[in-house]
């Protein structure tokens, strides 16, 4: 099983660090990922493994989101078909 993570804020100190620390944290493996700055905003996109995930899709999702309060970083998690199915239309 499979997830897209998006991500998009103000770029700063750590923003990686803190979305892998959580993916870690819960056995979330990072299989691809890209991510730049555009004139000041950091953006990124991870492909993720949850196959050997310690946790339920719900906590992840609502621990990710809750960066937006603390670092100001908008973290969003879909599950693969869905992303993909969303792109589609």
């Amino acid at each position: 099983m499979k997830a897209v993570i998006t991500g998009v804020g103000m770029d700063k100190v750590g923003i990686f660090y803190r979305v892998t620390q959580i993916l870690a944290e819960k056995n979330v493996n990072v299989e691809d990922i890209s991510q730049t700055i555009l004139q000041g905003y950091f953006t990124m996109m991870m492909l993720v493994d949850l196959s050997r995930m310690t946790c339920d899709f719900s906590q992840l999702k609502d621990q990710l989101e809750s960066l937006e309060k603390e670092i100001g970083l908008s973290v969003r998690i879909q599950r693969e078909e869905i992303f993909n199915y969303m792109q589609s239309i």
